[in-house]
């Protein structure tokens, strides 16, 4: 691994300087460990006592699909509780007479499964969580399932509820039972966060009604509407911990206990799924921009607030990228120029 920190270091601090985040965190390495990391401007750019540090809290918005979705998903199928090709109906009584019966799990998780991309939850169903669930879970779908490839927060709100049934427990529960726990990963969870642990949160964007930026508590709606556990966000995290989570990807030997998701899930999710439909997608995961999954074997996610992460089995190699740019603006262009140089500097 080959990297130019000082490269690194400089589009970063552009960043800053172009307004296009406060202030971010990075950390690159493989199965062994972090190679590299920084912590560049500052929590808040009003607080210049407040530097961003490498233990900074995000709210890391939709990584929540992949650090408490995916995985807790990843443990089922592993199970033997969930096959990814059987018509929901077949393990899912609740979804019985509807049209999100036929759908399966595999659909979901590559976005093809025709479902309604509206996503405004309160406007559709109210703010009762019952009505919210009966909601999404019986509403008619958008298009015929593998019809097409169409990104919408309700496929990991869905797959959250099923992991629930399937679990008999609370996908935050799952999450910190059967991933993170084992995993280490002691400062991951969903919030609300307690005070003390807001203090080290990121500020991301401004919150009309209270007139200050969201501190600890999840910009997303959905997430905040359902108490602030859902599949779509609402997991707040640092660095290391999403380190550890990619290393383990990389090689489950580094786990303190056994997670619930191994290396089949991973092998398994890291693949094109999606055939001939167009954009490509794994599961949950997808190539990174510019990347060709054949030749060039590098995954991403990303989240809204401003986060990211890649990895690559074949070259044994990963990088988060953590920002606050939700603090200025939902506008992704100028993030998106300053993950896909972060990318490339980091694979080369």
């Amino acid at each position: 691994m080959t990297l130019d920190i000082d490269s690194i270091d400089k589009l970063l601090h552009n960043g800053v300087r172009d307004n296009v985040y406060p202030g971010a965190v990075w950390a690159i390495g493989d199965a062994i460990g972090t190679k590299a990391n920084g912590a560049i401007g500052l929590l808040d750019p009003t607080r210049p006592d407040q530097p961003m540090r490498l233990d900074t809290v995000f709210d890391i918005a939709s990584l929540t699909k992949i650090l408490a979705v995916w995985a807790s998903i990843g443990t089922l199928v592993e199970d033997g509780k969930l096959q990814l090709n059987e018509p929901l109906v077949n393990l899912w009584p609740e979804v019985t007479g509807h049209p999100l019966s036929e759908v399966t799990a595999h659909q979901l998780l590559t976005h093809t499964a025709g479902l309604p991309l509206r996503a405004n939850l309160k406007n559709l169903y109210g703010t009762d969580a019952q009505d919210i669930r009966d909601g999404v879970l019986h509403e008619a779908l958008h298009r015929p399932p593998g019809e097409a490839v169409e990104y919408t927060d309700r496929a990991a709100l869905i797959l959250g509820y099923l992991a629930e049934y399937l679990s008999g427990q609370r996908l935050d529960q799952v999450a910190e039972t059967r991933i993170w726990r084992p995993l280490g990963m002691t400062e991951t969870s969903f919030g609300p966060l307690p005070g003390h642990y807001a203090v080290r949160s990121a500020p991301t964007e401004l919150n009309d009604e209270a007139g200050i930026h969201l501190k600890g508590t999840a910009h997303d709606f959905s997430a905040r509407l359902l108490n602030g556990v859902c599949g779509i966000a609402g997991v707040f995290s640092v660095l290391e911990d999403l380190a550890t989570f990619l290393r383990y990807m990389l090689d489950p030997t580094v786990a303190q206990e056994q997670p619930g998701f191994g290396p089949d899930w991973v092998a398994k999710s890291l693949q094109i799924h999606t055939g001939r439909l167009t954009p490509e997608r794994g599961l949950f995961w997808h190539p990174a921009a510019g990347t060709v999954p054949a030749t060039d074997d590098v995954w991403v996610h990303y989240g809204f607030t401003g986060t990211g992460m890649w990895i690559s089995p074949s070259k044994n190699h990963w990088a988060v990228l953590l920002t606050n740019k939700l603090y200025y603006t939902r506008d992704r262009e100028p993030l998106t120029a300053v993950r896909n140089a972060f990318r490339a500097e980091a694979f080369l």
